[in-house]
């Protein structure tokens, strides 16, 4: 079993920056794949990047050139460095680790962005 926790979550003005944090509850072994999902209110949630045990990454159109993930330096932290803020950012944002099988999910973050 393995908890997910995340932080950074904030109000900011558009066009500013935030990087959410994710904290497993243990170090993780072999391949897994460690994601950032945000939902909206009213919309479905969605994956907004990833990144693999490998390093490979993956970013959704809407936050390519923006976001970047990373992980720490330990294989139990990952980051997502959310720059050029817009209004349509504004959502709850979940991390989420697939490992062995089964999928863990952080209780979420809430980012805002607004004037």
């Amino acid at each position: 079993q393995v908890q997910l926790v995340e932080s950074g979550g904030d109000l900011v003005q558009p066009g500013g920056s935030l990087r959410l944090s994710c904290v497993a509850s243990r170090a993780i072994f072999g391949y897994y794949v460690m994601g950032w999902y945000r939902q909206a209110p009213g919309k479905q949630r969605e994956l907004v990047a990833h990144i693999t045990s490998g390093g490979s990454t993956y970013y959704a159109d809407s936050v390519k050139g923006r976001f970047t993930i990373s992980r720490g330096n330990a294989e139990n932290t990952v980051y997502l460095q959310m720059n050029s803020l817009k209004p349509e950012d504004t959502a709850v944002y979940y991390c989420k680790l697939d490992y062995r099988g089964v999928a863990y999910w952080g209780q979420g973050t809430q980012v805002t962005v607004s004037s």
